[in-house]
């Protein structure tokens, strides 16, 4: 009950978010701050179990992280990071170690933290978090190529920060202590958690694609779907090896091998369906429980070392993002800008500081400078990337979308109008007279609305495309729906309409790949 009062709330809070166009995973992090900081009888006991360390350590590496990873790579063509490999790459390798040593050496002798206790940190701090920016950035409506680099860099870079938190915790002193000979042992180390990890999801998923190759019962394709994500994350981990980075590849594989040889379009509809739901859950529950679980932490008497972390860590992206992308021109100064700022921490730093045992020297500065970061990360930089975004102009289709949307709500409006003279012409409040005066003027107006639509499809293509790709699959949706009324009215039978209903779901699947 506890857990459903929690999702309840969420569900809630999303609906506001929504309704005020902002991203529901900020506001839901501010009303989980908002709720432990109140004494709030019907959720205390949530509250208690939630925040629990090893709840919520359970919660998001093990639950939330395979779901959340699963989803997005389910869901992400690789024809897509081929196209922005150079970026994706340079971000996800060079961006995470020049940010890992950066933080770190920042947090030695800026901080003044132990040398483990310094790089440690900066494993938690050198990676974009995926559960964050693929719910923030999503709903901000990013180009295609931003969002793709951005979702290429949190998948691929989280697996490498959570080696280098396992290095950094359990090995670095033994390392340090050993000279070049600790080097080529990390290096070794680090190479057997990544290679390790790809070499289990690409067998994983290779294995599910071909196991949903005869099948054509989709609540049996999304099971496996799930055993998949889950079963190789706890696979790689079982083996010592990269858990993340093994859903990663098995999802990426499974989404686009195993959807060509193996999905029918109902399969790849419902399972998208499904994922989206469960992402949703997990989304919703997870940024509540941040919000939770940092209320936690006690801020007071340390503002000035929080600001300094929260410093070290914005200087070490911008060095890491201008300096790995300065020789990739497929990214341009205001994308590499948004790319920066949008370097979201969130909930699985927490939950790996959080990991840490209570014996490990430096922990509770570790989970002060953790959660602070997160939460100017999540709250000024969530907040402030839209303006930012709109700012510098990215979004190169908005002001045509402004115009466009400008121009058909007052094609809309004339029409209402000349709808209800209509109505008062048949009852007899309007003379046929005025109801032809009244029509004329209105009609001139929605001509010359007409002409700039005209103007601005030439102007703007894509606006076009995309309107009538819209309309085309809303009219598909009611035309399912017609066939399921006449299923149900008993007009014709079961068989020949789900045969139809397929054919329908087949065009539906063609127009959002078109989309893609």
């Amino acid at each position: 009950m506890q857990i459903l009062l929690l999702l309840l709330v969420g569900s809630f809070v999303t609906f506001i978010a929504g309704a005020f166009k902002q991203p529901y995973s900020i506001a839901l992090v501010i009303v989980g701050l908002l709720i432990g900081s109140f004494h709030l009888p019907v959720l205390e006991n949530a509250k208690e179990f939630i925040t629990q360390s090893t709840v919520f350590q359970v919660m998001v590496i093990s639950i939330f992280l395979p779901t959340l990873l699963g989803e997005a790579t389910l869901k992400l063509p690789f024809s897509h990071l081929k196209e922005n490999k150079k970026p994706i790459l340079a971000l996800a390798l060079g961006g995470t170690f020049i940010s890992f040593i950066l933080i770190g050496s920042g947090a030695y002798y800026l901080l003044e933290l132990p040398l483990v206790v310094a790089f440690t940190f900066a494993a938690l701090m050198s990676a974009t978090d995926p559960i964050s920016v693929l719910s923030i950035f999503k709903s901000l409506g990013v180009s295609k190529k931003l969002t793709t680099i951005i979702e290429g860099e949190s998948l691929f870079n989280d697996g490498i920060a959570v080696v280098l938190f396992t290095i950094s915790s359990v090995y670095l002193l033994s390392y340090i202590d050993m000279g070049w000979a600790g080097l080529s042992s990390g290096i070794i180390l680090f190479l057997k958690f990544a290679l390790g990890g790809i070499a289990i999801g690409a067998l994983s998923g290779y294995v599910a694609s071909l196991a949903i190759k005869p099948i054509d019962n989709y609540p049996l394709e999304i099971t496996i779907s799930l055993l998949l994500f889950f079963g190789s994350f706890f696979t790689a981990e079982y083996f010592h090896v990269s858990g993340v980075i093994a859903v990663v590849i098995a999802g990426l594989i499974f989404g686009n091998y195993g959807a060509k040889i193996g999905m029918s379009p109902v399969t790849k509809l419902n399972i998208n369906n499904f994922w989206d739901v469960i992402a949703f859950i997990a989304n919703s529950l997870i940024f509540l429980v941040v919000g939770l679980e940092i209320n936690r932490i006690p801020l007071e008497n340390k503002w000035g070392v929080i600001v300094l972390a929260i410093v070290i860590v914005i200087l070490a992206r911008s060095i890491a993002i201008y300096s790995s992308l300065a020789f990739i021109k497929e990214v341009k100064g205001k994308e590499k800008h948004v790319l920066n700022w949008g370097g979201l921490k969130g909930s699985l730093s927490i939950a790996l500081a959080l990991s840490l045992p209570a014996t490990f020297t430096g922990r509770d500065d570790i989970l002060l400078f953790t959660f602070s970061v997160v939460l100017f990360s999540l709250i000024v930089q969530g907040l402030t990337i839209k303006p930012l975004i709109r700012k510098l102009k990215v979004i190169k289709s908005d002001q045509s979308i402004a115009e466009y949307e400008e121009l058909i709500t007052r094609q809309f409006r004339y029409k209402e109008a000349l709808r209800d003279w209509q109505d008062m012409k048949n009852n007899l409040l309007l003379t046929d007279i005025e109801y032809n005066e009244l029509k004329a003027d209105y009609e001139k107006e929605m001509e010359h609305v007409q002409e700039k639509l005209h103007g601005l499809y030439n102007k703007y293509p894509t606006i076009k495309k995309e309107k009538k790709r819209n309309a085309s699959r809303d009219a598909l949706y009611t035309e399912y729906e017609a066939i399921n009324n006449l299923i149900q009215r008993e007009i014709i039978s079961s068989k020949i309409g789900e045969k139809q209903k397929i054919e329908i779901i087949e065009k539906i699947e063609e127009l959002n790949n078109r989309g893609n």
